[in-house]
């Protein structure tokens, strides 16, 4: 391999990691929504903490503020679940385009 092969291959090596990095930050800003006055982040520590509150209907929680909320359980995980899955299966597929392209 010459000079100019291996700066392409690293300038490309480059453009894949800021390009996964992009998609990261894109798909994460997506995992936040609004529930009952709060805002949160869909992901499996919100999921955990709904689990582990299973036995109650409502419970306070605090949300990305720090505000305390009374949520209720089964419908705070399920909305929390759906928008995991919906931006997770969004995620991988652009994942795997931007592989391809590599």
């Amino acid at each position: 391999m010459n000079t100019d092969d291996l700066i392409l291959h690293s300038r490309a090596r480059f453009d894949h990691v800021a390009a996964k990095r992009i998609l990261r930050e894109k798909y994460e800003a997506k995992m936040i929504f609004a529930y009952a006055g709060g805002m949160w982040r869909a992901g499996p520590e919100l999921q955990c903490t709904l689990l582990s509150c299973a036995q109650d209907k409502d419970v306070v929680l605090l949300d990305l503020y720090e505000t305390p909320v009374q949520v209720n359980v089964i419908e705070m995980f399920a909305k929390s679940h759906e928008r995991w899955q919906e931006q997770m299966n969004a995620w991988l597929v652009e994942h795997n385009q931007l592989s391809a392209k590599r």
